[in-house]
């Protein structure tokens, strides 16, 4: 067991689907998976192991914001050996072609965070970027599912509530898809070490529109993102 992970070894699949929110492991664990059992529940961040079309597969609550979501990555990495991370989270659209519903792949994850301030040389910019294997499958899951997708860059940030309610319109003006908290340190830790990654977005809500969905919908909503997930990570 790890510090904030109660599995034991062998209890957690090299596959790993990342939700930020537990209560929505939960929901995919009973949702899609055969024989989901709980391995841990350590500060309410429950994580399930199941089978997808014989395929072991767990499912892991992250936490809101990179420094949660890394917590757990790391653990899942250094201490469980898992080899494939795909967050299955919810996102904000910055262009007005991209709506509530729609499905965001997300390429590559902008960030304001200063997480990787240190990871290189001093006045290096490290770009987070998903692995192109699992980029590739994933668009190629949505088309054999007819499920429509964008696929391009999205914006990590560390602040929720920002002090200026105008400032996605600079992240919009270089074309970034949608806004969320996790991805870009997700694919950080992935290239450190050596693991594969990928966020894949649901739009939960607006910032050109205001049109957003429920906490419900959020939470049990997501079947076409998590489909597409699945196919992704279903070996051919």
């Amino acid at each position: 067991m790890s510090v904030h992970i109660a599995a034991k070894p062998g209890d957690i699949a090299e596959t790993v689907l990342l939700p930020g929110d537990p209560l929505r492991a939960k929901f995919i664990a009973e949702s899609f998976l055969q024989d989901a059992e709980c391995y841990n529940n350590v500060r309410g961040m429950m994580g399930f192991t199941g089978v997808y079309k014989d395929q072991k597969i767990s499912v892991q609550g992250s936490g809101m914001g990179m420094p949660s979501m890394a917590i757990y990555v790391n653990e899942l990495i250094t201490s469980y050996g898992v080899k494939k991370i795909i967050r299955v989270g919810s996102c904000g659209s910055l262009q007005e072609y991209v709506h509530p519903r729609d499905i965001i792949i997300a390429m590559s994850a902008s960030t304001d965070s200063a997480m990787n301030a240190t990871r290189l040389q001093p006045g290096a910019v490290f770009a987070p970027t998903a692995s192109y294997a699992l980029l590739e499958a994933s668009v190629s899951a949505a088309r054999t599912l007819d499920i429509p997708v964008h696929v391009g860059s999205i914006f990590s940030s560390d602040t929720f509530y920002h002090d200026d309610p105008d400032t996605w319109k600079l992240w919009q003006k270089y074309g970034l898809l949608g806004v969320e908290m996790e991805a870009a340190q997700l694919y950080s830790l992935g290239a450190k070490h050596g693991i594969d990654t990928l966020a894949l977005l649901t739009v939960s809500d607006s910032l050109v529109t205001h049109k957003e969905l429920s906490s419900e919908e959020r939470q049990t909503g997501f079947h076409d993102m998590m489909r597409v997930a699945l196919e992704t990570i279903r070996p051919k």
